[in-house]
């Protein structure tokens, strides 16, 4: 399986290039600089890995929960990629990137949302539940029913994990859409 793979939806950057061999470039703390470093970091790891965009299986992207900026630069970027090189788009969800990296028993795939507010998605074994936006209550109420809080998991190695896996539903990139759970800060503030 070849494959190119980003995540922009944090405030680190992960590029993941797949060829038999696997380049796994991370960038620290770029939040704010996502969409200056991206096209260089994708071409180091499609170098590093020995991999072209035209000999990809598909191009996955992290579509969120997380950063609004940061997802939206990735999604448009690999849809823009994806058109260009004919290939199909694979959505992996934050929550996946996270609960693939860790896949013993029942967890708790936690992203910090600000204000003492997490996104949250419960998976047992594989079976993901429904994701919410929740209080520190709501995630206390799911660690005292026996979930498992990964919140610290590698999300690159997840990443990696989740698009092996979740392969087989690569579809056109224009069905290649964000998972918001709540407004942008922009939209609350209206």
């Amino acid at each position: 399986m070849k494959f190119l793979g980003i995540d922009t939806s944090g405030a680190r950057l992960t590029v993941i290039a797949r060829n038999g061999k696997t380049a796994v470039l991370r960038s620290k703390e770029c939040a704010m600089r996502h969409s200056v470093l991206l096209m260089e970091e994708i071409e180091g790891a499609l170098r590093e890995a020995g991999l072209s965009l035209s000999e990809c299986d598909f191009l996955a992207c992290a579509v969120g929960p997380g950063s609004f900026t940061g997802v939206r630069i990735g999604i448009s970027t690999v849809k823009g990629l994806c058109l260009a090189a004919e290939k199909p788009a694979l959505a992996v969800t934050s929550f996946e990137c996270l609960a693939y990296a860790d896949t013993r028993g029942k967890r708790l795939a936690l992203i910090d949302a600000g204000k003492g507010c997490f996104y949250a998605q419960p998976f047992e074994d594989d079976l993901p539940l429904a994701p919410a936006f929740l209080s520190g209550e709501g995630v206390a109420e799911l660690e005292r029913a026996g979930y498992r809080a990964i919140g610290n998991a590698d999300p690159a190695e997840g990443f990696l994990r989740a698009a092996e896996a979740l392969a087989g539903r690569a579809a056109p990139a224009g069905e290649l859409t964000a998972l918001y759970l709540r407004k942008s800060a922009a939209e609350e503030g209206r």
